[in-house]
């Protein structure tokens, strides 16, 4: 075993003794594998190819992280690596979680340039049936969709998860007051996304949530597991006013097996708007999405959603066109064919259908923001390596 100069200084004076260094250093060097041991790493590599049917591809509004920049051509989408200790079944139990990002989404999720999507100490207080608690930085509690995509049922994203909020740094408690019935509530800084970042309304304006989940007890049949969610969040997003968000979403088992069918409401008050065309007191945004998801063999899955959102100008595009439409009409139809070919392998296919339905053309063309279809049509391949 190799000391320090130090440790090795004090035992030549004798003050230490070699045998008692060498006992401290193995109780540390215990310490520090029993830590060690009990962290998981995980991750993935996300990757995709999407072609654009038809020519123009410098506008194609409501699409999360498959649009303009990954259109006709190969793309890596985002790495993910995560470090994370679990909250074991202990009273005072302590962990935490670490994940990284890397690449283009993980640039847009992150806009800080931190890399970090996840980074917080998990610790439980032993009242009732226990208080989780997270303190750092974590995933909003609201939305039906995911920011890793093969958490979700279709590769590309709905237009709610654009309309929800992604991260917070603050104090999230989560409760579980039966086997059907939990709660979480939180402050954090900012309804926006930024690690750290601040309001800058007044130095103690802070941001809130709180969210209910019910859960299908095994009592009713086909239905155990089913679960239902609502949640809200308010706080600074950038704007001047205060934005709220609420959401209501979940999924049900049917008598039919294989097939579960899921909803999601997204509705957002005074949210920021990227473009030009929406005054500052007319920043309203709704999104609907409905699910079908049929897994028809042991290794093909399939899944549809069909999504519809209604804003005010600005929110997806301008109309460029004052006193025309003053909304943001936009419908989509999704179909993926999900099959795995490879173990640890998410492989799949997608068409996806975008219509305006206000009367403007927002898709397409090679001017920003000077659209000319009413209509876009994406074929996409999505392949990603979990570990």
């Amino acid at each position: 075993m190799k000391f320090n100069k130090w440790t090795l200084a004090l035992a030549g004076a004798g003050v230490v003794s070699l045998a008692s260094a060498v006992q401290a250093e193995e109780a540390q060097m215990s310490q520090v594998l029993t830590a060690v041991s009990s962290t998981q790493l995980s991750g993935y590599v996300d990757t995709s190819a999407i072609w654009k049917v038809g020519s123009g591809n410098a506008n194609l509004p409501g699409r999360a992280f498959d649009g303009v920049g990954k259109l006709d051509g190969f793309n890596l989408n985002v790495v993910g690596v995560t470090l994370e200790k679990p909250l074991s079944e202990d009273q005072w139990a302590a962990g935490y979680k670490l994940e990284l990002l890397f690449g283009p989404d993980g640039a847009i999720y992150d806009a800080t340039g931190e890399h970090i999507k996840d980074a917080y100490v998990a610790l439980r207080v032993p009242a009732g049936n226990g208080i989780d608690l997270k303190v750092g930085t974590f995933t909003t509690i609201i939305g039906y969709e995911s920011f890793e995509s093969y958490l979700n049922p279709n590769y590309s994203r709905s237009f709610g998860w654009q309309l929800e909020p992604t991260q917070h740094t603050g104090l999230l408690a989560s409760y579980k007051l039966s086997d059907a019935v939990s709660v979480s509530a939180g402050v954090a800084n900012t309804w926006m996304a930024g690690i750290n970042l601040r309001s800058p309304r007044f130095e103690s304006h802070k941001a809130y949530m709180a969210s209910v989940t019910l859960t299908a007890p095994e009592s009713w049949g086909y239905l155990k597991g089913s679960a239902w969610y609502a949640g809200i969040v308010e706080g600074f997003s950038g704007n001047a006013k205060d934005t709220t968000s609420l959401y209501m979403g979940g999924s049900i088992a049917t008598p039919v097996e294989g097939l579960s069918i899921g909803g999601a409401f997204d509705y957002r008050f005074n949210g920021p708007t990227p473009f030009a065309g929406a005054a500052a007191s007319k920043n309203w945004a709704y999104a609907i999405a409905g699910y079908l998801s049929f897994q028809a063999t042991e290794k093909l899955k399939l899944n549809a959603r069909g999504d519809y959102s209604n804003s005010a100008d600005g929110t997806f595009f301008d109309s460029g066109t004052p006193g025309k439409n003053d909304d943001n009409a936009l419908g989509s139809l999704t179909l993926t064919a999900d099959y795995a070919l490879w173990p640890n392998v998410i492989s799949r296919a997608e068409f996806r259908w975008d219509r305006n339905l206000g009367g403007d053309t927002p898709y397409g063309g090679t001017v920003a923001g000077i659209g000319v279809n009413e209509n876009a049509v994406t074929l996409g391949a999505n392949i990603i390596y979990k570990f």
